[in-house]
């Protein structure tokens, strides 16, 4: 770490020490994520500074997560190399740090079909989800070279029993298959019809239920009013 760096973190975690809400830091750990700094803060301060690879890389080491969030704002997506990568997905364990790596970050990497099947078969579930979640992705923009059926397999075979953030992740790629493929649209509404993963998931006024049988034909829907 270079001296200026030094100083810039030491700043940028004294701004985010001041950001600390409890309000913010009550509702966020009722999701899993152990930080008080209000999201909207978090962008702000993430617009001020720009674009900052090694202040990004030193944000992350700190094992904040309100830091690493930051970081995962701030940092250059496509700078990472595959062990890193790898390293920092195994690190992060908060919903919403693993959320925004996957998302804002690995997504955008060169690596990242290369981490994808790698990482879906992972022992580890917290680990198969991000390979699920850039699967789905897959899905919904590349899908030539994809196996669906065989994604349906395994959908049907291993969901039902599987941990939350894992199950999640595969039931948003049995929708997305239901969505984006009428080819598979009747498997995948029959998969997700045996299952019953997520029915009763609660769900706000307004918002389209997770249940994949549901989520799929409101996106249908909406597709064929669009």
């Amino acid at each position: 770490m270079t001296e200026a760096t030094g100083t810039a973190l030491a700043g940028v975690m004294a701004e985010l020490a001041g950001l600390e809400d409890p309000k913010a830091r009550a509702v966020n750990e009722k999701h899993g994520d152990d930080h008080g700094v209000n999201l909207g803060s978090l962008r702000a301060l993430a617009k001020r500074l720009k674009t900052q690879q090694e202040l990004a890389r030193e944000l992350w080491s700190t094992g904040d997560t309100a830091a690493r969030l930051l970081s995962l704002l701030i940092c250059r997506p496509k700078a990472f190399g595959r062990e890193e990568l790898d390293t920092m997905l195994r690190e992060a364990r908060t919903p919403k740090v693993h959320d925004w790596l996957v998302n804002y970050v690995v997504k955008k990497n060169p690596h990242a079909e290369e981490l994808r099947p790698a990482w879906t078969a992972d022992q580890d579930p917290v680990v198969a989800s991000a390979g699920w979640a850039l699967t789905t992705e897959r899905v919904a923009k590349r899908p030539e070279g994809l196996d669906l059926p065989g994604l349906l397999d395994i959908i049907e075979a291993e969901m039902k029993d599987a941990p939350d953030r894992l199950q999640w992740a595969m039931n948003h790629c049995l929708a997305q298959i239901g969505i984006e493929h009428p080819e598979h649209r009747a498997r995948a509404l029959a998969v997700g019809e045996r299952l019953q993963v997520l029915k009763d998931y609660p769900t706000s006024p307004g918002c389209t239920s997770p249940f994949a049988p549901v989520w799929i034909a409101e996106m249908v829907r909406r597709q064929g009013s669009g």
